[in-house]
């Protein structure tokens, strides 16, 4: 029934299978990919006939994470997959980019390439997977495409190239790195590096080509066995004498268009001469649509030779610099006075607001994933109006463009970021770009890396970013340092690199061509190097280190660390001990499975009121230390004292004060802020504190002027006991009365102890209180 094809390699010690004929059979090509445990589909689909007046390329690719894939259910309320996460929107990129210029010139008919993970093992990252999938696909449905490519991932420790590394392993290492490569060259690098060099980004380059080489051969047989007939295409018309004539209407407009430094003058010139070709070719328009439309087409070509002519023969640049040259550059940070971290950042006509937010542990981005449930606390959001380019259309919703920039940015700065440890905030970036005429990506770098400064993140280093581009004619080229937007539509490459004063955190590039040499890369990756370091110095008068405080505006985090076992107390029943702290404090308190407590506000005191109620909670109690305490309730015999948050002590009415107190209530009242010292702590845990040795004003500890006590039942002078008496003189004023009036011992109470047992304490007059008082009396508080 099924006419199954399966190729099968040894790949970077794990078997790569590449299987064709027995899945999504009415596609133009399908194959299903298998690296361990990981399994991708990918199938293509072609129109067979070009839309009436379609004069682009409309390539779709849709790369899709099914939750089954890891034996997972999506959450939310709809449980089911939905619309594109930021993942799955940068993976489709990451498909599209390398694929999209082996397509030949005037290919117009419709393509969809969906790439669906099917199962996931969770070491195998499905990425790279997709990738091979979606070349082989391509490469058996008999498209035109000018293929296959192999990718490949590479990691780095130890000094040690890694092929395909786990998620685990990339934490641990120092890079991630994808390549997508014919045979022959490189047509695709996304990166993240903690400060490599130059040679050894390179290195990985090389190392990742020469690994996507056995996929390619492994595809190349797979459609040997496979393949469907090749399209036929339509031959190409020979367009030269058209050009010719194109180029004597208004080839001297364009070459003084392009003479233009101004953007918006430049633009302005460009268009007047478009205009005058469709004026020289309007009898076309309606004898031969067809060729009207070719005819519009060529006058971009028009000016692509052009701009690269001038270029490779004088090297001169549109805006009038040479191929090495930075635009100029103007810095600004604390742009936005209410901002905790801004920046304005301006390189020639490329500008950004770029500004940074902190914020707690309930602001991080939840991500649900093949993985599961994961925090992230780093964000990077890239803004792209359309008036930074002068133009009116949709605003809104970020496109893939925006959120591949604002990936690209937020790689370049993550490897500087310190750890959650040592900066415990959530960090959000947002680069709005408000004029934008080529680089606002590595604008955006900038600019976010000087907010984050601004807004006291404690950055290992400044980061800076320079955009490349490639003018290549045959054997002759040129690599241009800080590209316009037209030498990037004009041009043969996008090589844009950020990293520090100490090396690479970021690399990017995409080829419009059939790939580069070692070569180039080399030249660019060199001359990226004296550009970024040229960027850093005008940054640095700006801001040259990270601010040593952070805005009044954002929160203060303060962490501490209790045991495990003491979460519950913190925590309370239903969560009511958290929940008075938050409320009675104004504090956010945040408390994690390992004891790990982050208490944030914008107000210090809030903070430090908090600590203290959590540190009440959990710490003991010591004798011997003072305490800040507020007295809770006042009874006959004294008064009980909060001191710890959760801890209460007996404060009797003898250790008030140093002279006779008469009533508690006239020395304290409910509420009042009082300082104490630490007694006693009997062996059941009740505290007895006092007042009377501690300066109530300044917290500082007084000397005990009272005379030692005598060893208690040893005194020889003491009087009969008196009738309903607790000791001394209490009798006749307090101690008689509640003797006297309390009536007849309740039954079964019990004899009461012989008073040698828990004799009265010295000074009876002052009222002391006996040692064999109840519980209630020296107890904590109910």
């Amino acid at each position: 029934m099924f006419d199954t094809k399966k190729v099968e390699i040894q790949w970077g010690g794990k078997t790569l299978t590449l299987e064709t004929g027995r899945v999504a059979r009415q596609a133009d090509g399908a194959v299903i990919a298998t690296l361990g445990e990981t399994v991708v589909l990918c199938a293509v689909t072609a129109a067979k006939t070009v839309k009436e007046g379609q004069d682009f390329f409309p390539l779709t690719v849709h790369y899709q994470e099914k939750f089954s894939a890891s034996g997972r259910i999506p959450g939310g309320f709809f449980k089911r997959e939905r619309g594109a996460t930021e993942r799955e929107t940068l993976i489709s990129r990451l498909i599209d980019r390398p694929i999209r210029p082996l397509f030949p010139e005037g290919f117009y008919n419709e393509i969809n390439c969906i790439a669906q993970v099917l199962s996931y093992d969770g070491e195998n990252e499905p990425d790279i997977v997709a990738m091979v999938a979606a070349s082989a696909a391509l490469t058996i449905s008999g498209v035109p495409f000018m293929g296959p490519i192999g990718a490949a991932r590479v990691g780095y420790k130890d000094g040690e190239y890694q092929l395909n590394p786990t998620d685990g392993e990339v934490a641990e290492g120092e890079l991630d790195l994808v390549v997508a490569a014919t045979h022959d060259a490189v047509m695709m690098v996304e990166s993240e590096a903690k400060e490599l060099s130059e040679e050894v980004m390179l290195g990985a380059v090389m190392f990742a080509h020469k690994a996507s080489q056995q996929i390619i051969d492994a595809i190349i047989d797979l459609a040997e066995q496979s393949a469907k007939d090749p399209w036929e295409l339509a031959p190409v018309d020979d367009k030269s004498a058209t050009m010719a004539k194109l180029k004597k209407a208004i080839g001297k407009d364009v070459e003084a268009a392009y003479k233009l430094t101004d953007k918006q003058a430049r633009q302005n010139a460009l268009n007047a001469a478009r205009t005058k070709a469709r004026e020289a070719f309007a009898d076309l328009k309606e004898s031969d649509p067809a060729q009207y439309l070719g005819t519009l087409k060529l006058v971009k070509k028009l000016e692509a030779d052009v701009v690269r002519g001038a270029i490779l023969k004088s090297g001169r640049r549109i805006d009038g610099r040479d191929t090495k040259t930075v635009r100029p550059i103007a810095a600004e940070v604390h742009f936005l006075p209410r901002a905790h971290g801004s920046a304005l950042f301006t390189r020639g006509e490329t500008q950004t607001i770029a500004t940074t937010t902190l914020g707690t542990r309930d602001a991080e981005q939840m991500i649900d994933g093949l993985n599961g449930l994961s925090y992230q606390h780093f964000m990077l959001h890239y803004n792209f109006p359309p008036y930074s380019v002068g133009e009116v259309g949709r605003f809104g919703a970020p496109g893939r463009r925006e959120i591949g920039h604002g990936k690209l940015a937020w790689r370049a700065l993550h490897p500087v970021l310190p750890s959650k440890e040592e900066f415990p905030y959530t960090i959000r970036v947002t680069s709005d770009i408000t004029e934008s005429n080529g680089s606002s990506s590595m604008a955006t770098v900038c600019g976010g890396s000087l907010s984050l400064m601004d807004a006291g993140v404690p950055l290992k280093r400044p980061v800076s970013g320079i955009a490349m581009g490639l003018i290549l004619e045959g054997k002759d080229y040129a690599v241009l340092s800080d590209i316009l937007g037209d030498e990037d539509h004009l041009g043969d490459m996008d090589f844009k690199v950020a990293g520090t004063s100490e090396g690479i955190t970021s690399l990017q590039m995409d080829i419009k061509i059939a790939g580069i040499t070692e070569e180039i890369m080399k030249v660019a990756l060199a001359q990226a190097k004296d550009g970024r370091a040229h960027i850093l110095a005008e940054m640095n008068k700006a801001l040259g280190e990270t601010r040593t405080e952070l805005s009044a505006h954002a929160p203060r985090i303060e962490t501490m660390q209790i045991d495990k076992s003491k979460i519950r107390d913190v925590i309370g029943t239903g969560g009511k001990v958290i929940r008075e702290i938050v409320a009675t404090t104004g504090a956010k308190v945040d408390i994690d499975d390992e004891g790990v407590i982050k208490i944030s506000s914008s107000d210090g005191a809030q903070i430090e009121a908090a600590m203290n109620w959590i540190k009440g909670i959990v710490e003991e109690a010591e004798v011997g230390k003072i305490y800040n305490g507020k007295v809770v309730n006042i009874v006959d015999f004294g008064a009980f004292v909060n001191f710890m948050g959760g801890k209460d002590g007996l404060v009797h009415v003898s250790e008030m004060k140093n002279e006779r107190v008469e009533k508690p209530g006239d020395v304290v009242t409910e509420g009042q802020e009082v300082k104490v010292k630490v007694l006693e702590i009997d062996p059941r845990g009740k505290v007895r504190l006092s007042m009377r040795v501690v300066d109530q004003e300044t917290g500082a500890e007084l000397e005990d002027t009272r005379p030692a006590r005598e060893p208690r039942g040893e005194r020889s002078d003491r009087g009969p006991r008196r009738d309903g008496g607790r000791g001394g003189d209490r009798g006749g004023d307090r101690g008689g009365d509640r003797g006297g009036d309390r009536g007849p011992r309740r039954e079964g109470r019990g004899p009461r102890r012989e008073r040698s047992e828990g004799g009265a304490k010295e000074g009876g007059d002052e009222g002391d209180a006996p040692a064999f008082a109840p519980a209630f009396l020296t107890g904590d508080r109910d």
